[in-house]
C-alpha cells in the first residue's frame, strides 16, 4: 500500500482530524461543553479591556483544556477497547487522564482570574 506524502498526506491528514472533531462533539458530552464553553469565553474575552497579550493568554487556555480533553477521551478509548472488565491499572490510567482534564480547568482559572483581578 502506498503511503501518501505531500501535500497529500497534509489534505488526508486534515480529513482525519475533522472526522475527530466532529466525533468528539457528538460522542463526548465533557468536549461538547468545553466547547461551547471556549466559543462562549473567547468572545468574552473579545469584549473585555485586556491586552491582545492577555486575550491570547486567556484564549490559549481554553484551548489547552480542549487538547487535554481529547487526549483524555482517546486514552479512555484505548483502554476500553483492550478490556472492559475492571483492571486497577485501567482505572488508574483513565484516574490519570481526568486528573490533566481537572489541571488544564484550574490553570486556565488561575490565567483568566490573574489577568481580570
Amino acid at each position: 500500500m502506498k503511503k501518501n506524502t505531500g501535500i497529500m498526506r497534509i489534505f488526508y491528514a486534515c480529513i482525519y482530524s475533522w472526522q475527530g472533531f466532529k466525533s468528539a462533539l457528538v460522542n463526548e458530552a465533557a468536549f461538547l461543553q468545553e466547547f461551547i464553553a471556549l466559543i462562549l469565553l473567547s468572545g468574552l474575552s473579545l469584549y473585555l479591556d485586556v491586552s491582545n497579550y492577555e486575550r491570547l493568554a486567556m484564549i490559549v487556555s481554553l484551548l489547552l483544556i480542549l487538547i487535554v480533553e481529547i487526549l483524555n477521551s482517546a486514552l479512555e478509548c484505548i483502554v476500553d477497547r483492550i478490556d472492559t472488565e475492571h483492571h486497577i491499572l485501567s482505572g488508574r490510567a483513565k484516574d490519570y487522564g481526568s486528573l490533566a482534564v481537572l489541571l488544564s480547568i484550574v490553570m486556565a482559572i488561575i490565567v483568566w482570574a490573574v489577568i481580570l483581578l
